[in-house]
């Protein structure tokens, strides 16, 4: 019934989109991190929503930012927060979006828009669940899950030097 309600807002009956709330419902009872590719204005903002609100995480916060909306230069402080005197201007400690989404689910859309250097502290995130804010020295130990869109394709991205996480594909595929 819950996961039902989590997924009323996508509209569609073409097998396509049934596969895919499937695929999505059974993403939503695990902890993994997700991948959500198609052009823009499918949805998959509806999608990770529905993700979050089946889950178990569903009682956390559900924190969305868009990585190609927020300039390069700000995007690591927006992400991982700062210590206060860490730059210019940083007159006291400001809590990042990752620790915001601490017990609940990180969206990064537009993810393929997040440079090298932060796709880095990404893949340390995934791997070690802590980061490091911004002119901070302590590692912050978050419990958050990722789901991650993009309109294009990461793979050929990664081929390219343009993407360094790896992206392994199940679930609906055109």
């Amino acid at each position: 019934k819950l996961k039902e309600q989590a997924f009323k807002n996508i509209k569609g009956h073409s097998h396509k989109i049934l596969k895919a709330v499937e695929v999505a419902k059974k993403a939503a009872q695990t902890d993994t991190t997700v991948l959500l590719l198609g052009e823009s204005g499918t949805g998959k903002n509806v999608f990770a929503e529905a993700i979050h609100k089946a889950s178990p995480r569903r009682d956390g916060p559900f924190v969305y930012i868009n990585c190609a909306a927020i300039p390069e230069n700000l995007l690591e402080s927006e992400l991982f927060g700062y210590e206060k005197g860490a730059f210019t201007g940083a007159t006291s400690q400001k809590i990042g979006k990752f620790e915001q989404a601490n017990g609940g689910t990180i969206f990064l859309d537009e993810i393929n828009e997040l440079p090298l250097s932060l796709q880095a502290k990404l893949l340390h995130i995934l791997q070690n669940k802590t980061f490091t804010r911004v002119g901070g020295l302590s590692p912050v130990n978050v419990d958050v899950r990722i789901i991650a869109a993009s309109d294009k394709d990461l793979g050929m991205l990664a081929s390219e030097g343009k993407f360094r996480i790896r992206v392994e594909q199940s679930g609906v595929e055109e």
